[in-house]
């Protein structure tokens, strides 16, 4: 299962107190009640940018735990229905088009179309600067990669991003891009540049604080490094899962005790 992203909108909070509540919420997995903080900003005439970020959070809920899915729809049909300029309407189509793969990906329904169609109309709304880009550029590297089994196709996109996140200080999202990269390499063998990357993810994880990431990160981490250290990083990972109630419950297969184990 692939490791996703939603906007950086939230992340660490800054000095805006309602953003750093949201973040410490988002990063233990409590996207509800991060999702609730936003209510009252969200409705007719209210900020766009709260609703996009309200439903970005129900959207990763339905990523990490496979529930949630009517409270994301219902999110982002407010999102849309209050985006007026083109940026706000590109941020609401990118949303859709995760919502969509994420459905497709966790074998929900195949909305592998739909992900495609909102992620281009995404591309055509947001402007070349739009902070929103990025992570545009990473999920249609996503998409390239998981849904339509291109590879090739992913890693400029990918790239794109990692560069766009870099530029804008997106520093959660370079945590994806590193990761994916680096997947990338390891399927082409190049062990060590795929070890360099799993291991600044997993730092920017850990620098961030961002909990529910960072079994995978370890897990990811895992597939590059020899034993002994794998099996160190696959228990930790394996423990931060557990305590963490099962999420993502994507990573339950892959850290799974070997019979021999």
């Amino acid at each position: 299962m692939a490791d996703t992203a939603m906007s950086g909108a939230g992340t660490t909070g800054g000095d805006d107190p309602l953003q750093r509540a949201i973040w410490r919420l988002r990063s233990r997995g409590c996207w509800t009640d991060a999702a609730a903080l936003l209510t009252p900003h969200v409705g007719k005439g209210a900020d766009a940018g709260a609703a996009v970020q309200r439903t970005a959070l129900l959207v990763e809920r339905c990523l990490f735990t496979g529930q949630g899915w009517a409270e994301a729809e219902d999110a982002l049909r407010v999102a849309e229905a209050v985006a007026v300029s083109d940026d706000e309407r590109g941020a609401a189509a990118c949303e859709r088009g995760q919502l969509a793969y994420a459905a497709t990906v966790l074998g929900v329904r195949d909305r592998a179309d739909e992900a495609r169609s909102a992620l281009g109309r995404a591309a055509a709304l947001l402007s070349p600067g739009s902070r929103t880009r990025p992570l545009l550029d990473f999920r249609r590297g996503l998409v390239a990669e998981h849904i339509a089994d291109a590879p090739q196709s992913a890693l400029p996109a990918y790239r794109r991003a990692h560069a766009g996140a870099a530029a804008h200080g997106d520093t959660l999202l370079l945590s994806f891009t590193w990761r994916h990269l680096a997947a990338l390499a390891l399927r082409d063998g190049e062990v060590a540049e795929a070890r360099k990357g799993f291991a600044e993810s997993l730092r920017i994880r850990e620098d961030l604080g961002f909990l529910i990431g960072t079994a995978p990160a370890l897990a990811a981490l895992a597939e590059a490094e020899p034993e002994p250290e794998a099996a160190r990083l696959r228990a930790e990972a394996r423990r931060l899962f557990h305590l963490l109630g099962g999420i993502p419950t994507w990573l339950a297969d892959q850290l799974a005790p070997s019979p021999a184990a």
